[in-house]
């Protein structure tokens, strides 16, 4: 195995360390999953008892004691509060679950990679400590934290939607046997949460991986792209397509649109921008992106370093352009939005 810099062996000692305790906090996870579906199960049984103590009062209701009627409602309620409870805090731990694998099985990569690889010779640069981080392990955290940021959405959005939903369809069967209009109207609002958590679903897998992508290749997706930003976000895209249209090489493909999906993502969230203008131009030996947005606008140091800079993300997304040979760009003033563009050579 080449020598490797001293900074470099540093990160590698702090990625073993970071791998242990990782591997450690699965275990703690993994029982406290099995404590928590241990609960739910007997949880489970209990809901059952109290379901059908419950049935036996309705059956007679009118002869039965307001106090049986008032603690048969009592437990169900209770149990199917409490039930609700421990199905979030299982799912939040199978959420932390899956996060902790996925980490575990980042950090195996990079450790493997550096048993494998040299550094390569100006693939690097300066953190805010001044210590050399090689490009590559840029490149990881920056994926790190897109995943990161997918699995808090994920968790935030559909993952909560789809526990209302669950407990929406108890009250609509248990509203059915006492109160048919108010279950319609339950059921109503059931359909209509269920509507929109597709959509959020929807719109998770398309961040992820559109299928266009794949099938009719970079302009199409972007072109649909642009309108379903619109629909969800009110930032309004104007795409503007120059050039002979084609398809090319599938990376080539991957890394535009992605570098366009993340230039968009943060002229909403960080320059807070109304409008954005997308000009591509297919040339015959390049492929020329300009993204433009009317939001805030920064001073070039701020994009270039410092908290912004980390929050934008721009070094890394010009650290991926310049390794396929291509080119970055980025002017910015204070109140003048915020305009980057970049190219890639074509075959």
């Amino acid at each position: 195995m080449p020598t490797q810099p001293e900074p470099f062996k540093q990160f590698l000692e702090e990625a073993k360390k970071e791998h242990e305790q990782t591997q450690t906090s699965l275990k703690e996870i993994d029982l406290l999953i099995q404590q928590t579906a241990t609960e739910m199960d007997r949880l489970a049984q209990r809901n059952a008892q109290a379901a059908n103590r419950l049935r036996q009062v309705e059956s007679t209701f009118d002869t039965a004691p307001r106090e049986d009627i008032r603690e048969a409602y009592t437990t169900v309620l209770e149990t199917q509060q409490r039930i609700f409870t421990m199905r979030g805090q299982l799912e939040k731990l199978q959420s932390d679950q899956r996060n902790l694998q996925q980490h575990m099985r980042l950090l195996r990569r990079v450790l493997e990679f550096a048993q494998e690889e040299p550094v390569v010779a100006g693939a690097e640069d300066l953190d805010g400590g001044g210590e050399v981080v090689p490009t590559v392990v840029r490149v990881i955290e920056a994926q790190e934290r897109e995943r990161q940021r997918l699995s808090r959405q994920m968790h935030d959005g559909p993952a909560q939607a789809l526990t209302n939903l669950v407990l929406q369809a108890e009250i609509c069967e248990r509203l059915f046997d006492s109160d048919e209009e108010r279950a319609r109207t339950e059921l109503g609002n059931l359909k209509a949460a269920v509507a929109t958590t597709f959509q959020r679903v929807r719109g998770f897998i398309s961040d992820l991986r559109p299928m266009m992508l794949d099938d009719l290749g970079l302009i199409p997706t972007l072109r649909r792209y642009a309108e379903s930003f619109f629909e969800g976000t009110n930032v309004r895209v104007n795409l503007v397509i120059t050039g002979r249209e084609r398809r090319i090489a599938a990376y080539k493909e991957v890394t535009v649109f992605r570098i366009v999906q993340e230039l968009l993502n943060n002229a909403r969230d960080v320059s807070h921008a109304s409008n954005v203008q997308v000009s591509l131009d297919m040339g015959d030996e390049r492929v020329r992106v300009a993204v433009e947005d009317d939001g805030s606008g920064f001073d070039v140091t701020e994009i270039t370093s410092g908290p912004v800079a980390e929050e934008m993300g721009l070094a890394t997304l010009r650290e991926r352009i310049e390794m396929l040979a291509g080119r970055f760009q980025i002017e910015s003033n204070p109140g003048r939005g915020t305009q980057v563009v970049f190219d890639l050579p074509l075959p």
